[in-house]
């Protein structure tokens, strides 16, 4: 699985080492098993602390292309060095995927496309103890109705 998306690879890419490397978490479908649709609405909430040393990011993939997915933001993602991401009260945060920024969320937006389906990658550069001995979990992507 993980070859379809990286053509090469790095020491880095599969450290295991707390504080070092990244670690990934991919996700097709939503929490209830159904394949993401880009015209509706999802979230996702990462509990804090985030386990990442450095940094954390998602990034949106087209199905088909295995290539970012075209959108009208500048890229497919948020991450947490992007400018005014919203924090929740325990130092997580709530990201937004859908065709169109819910009220009060377009820093932790990241758009979609109708039509097109797609996959999430979650990053953390430097994944600390608890994403290793599974203390840490992310949420559910969730569908909005």
């Amino acid at each position: 699985m993980f070859f379809y998306y990286a053509t090469g690879i790095t020491p880095a890419m599969t450290e295991a080492k707390p504080g070092t490397g990244s670690a990934y978490a991919v996700a097709f479908r939503d929490a209830a098993g159904n394949y993401f649709d880009g015209s509706r609405t999802y979230n996702i909430t990462l509990p804090g602390p985030i386990p990442a040393k450095n940094f954390w990011a998602f990034t949106v993939y087209d199905n088909q292309t295995r290539s970012l997915l075209p959108t009208d933001q500048k890229t497919p993602g948020v991450d947490s060095t992007a400018p005014g991401v919203q924090k929740n009260s325990d130092g997580g945060v709530t990201i937004w995927f859908g065709p169109q920024a819910p009220a009060g969320h377009e820093k932790n937006w990241v758009q979609t496309m109708p039509g097109r389906g797609y996959n999430v990658i979650l990053r953390l550069y430097g994944p600390l103890e608890p994403w290793f001995n599974k203390s840490w979990r992310p949420g559910d992507l969730e569908l909005q109705r």
